[in-house]
């Protein structure tokens, strides 16, 4: 008797710790970005330069329509760090020097 109690408290125990581990189907954490994480750059609105030199005057161009939000100007072969930045705009230059596009990170 005594044994089959200790079972059924067991395996009522195993039952409660198993459905706090169910998911109710609303749990989106996994497939979330927090907002603060979203692109914000405005990388979009730079779409005309793509195709251009990325010459002195054109660079200053897309800086001064920034103000100052961050931006950096990646060439082949530059340095760049891996932090995230979803404000700050890349501008992704070719081997021709020429712009090809642009990110936000």
């Amino acid at each position: 008797m005594k044994t089959r109690l200790t079972a059924t408290i067991t395996l009522a125990t195993a039952l409660f710790a198993l459905s706090a581990c169910a998911s109710t189907g609303n749990d989106k954490v996994a497939d979330a970005t927090p907002p603060s994480m979203e692109p914000s750059c405005g990388a979009e609105q730079f779409a005309s330069y793509v195709g251009q030199p990325a010459s002195d005057e054109v660079i200053a161009a897309i800086t001064a329509s920034r103000g100052d939000k961050p931006m950096r100007v990646i060439r082949p072969g530059s340095a760049v760090t891996m932090d995230y930045r979803p404000d700050r705009l890349n501008v992704q230059v070719d081997d021709d020097g020429k712009i090809k596009g642009f990110t936000c990170t």
